[in-house]
């Protein structure tokens, strides 16, 4: 079985700046706001593998901070499936971003 590689990650945040310093100070990692994306963006280095990036921002509509991450998959629709055949849960149904990629979001079967 093909394992499925993690090809972006989001840090939400109460505070995205705090959080940034934070991490900058701790790890020494350059992460620069991105206009574009509207989140700090990180930077991966140019030879990972699969991984193109990550951000961080301030929450706008959770109470609680939360890590996604995103994986990538062949067929999308039937990966949403067997998550709820294995007592995940689909908080977003397939669809598609800007980008022209389609995504899914769920949570583990633990909530």
């Amino acid at each position: 079985m093909k394992a499925n590689p993690i090809v972006w990650w989001e840090l939400a945040s109460h505070d995205a700046e705090k959080t940034v310093d934070f991490l900058k100070k701790v790890f020494g990692w350059e992460i620069e706001y991105d206009e574009t994306i509207k989140c700090f963006d990180f930077p991966i280095p140019k030879d990972s593998r699969n991984l193109s990036g990550g951000g961080v921002f301030t929450l706008r509509k959770a109470k609680l901070p939360f890590l996604t991450f995103y994986v990538q998959v062949e067929d999308i629709d039937k990966k949403a499936k067997l998550i709820e055949q294995l007592g995940g849960y689909i908080l977003e149904t397939p669809f598609e971003i800007p980008s022209g990629s389609r995504i899914c979001l769920f949570n583990e079967p633990s909530g």
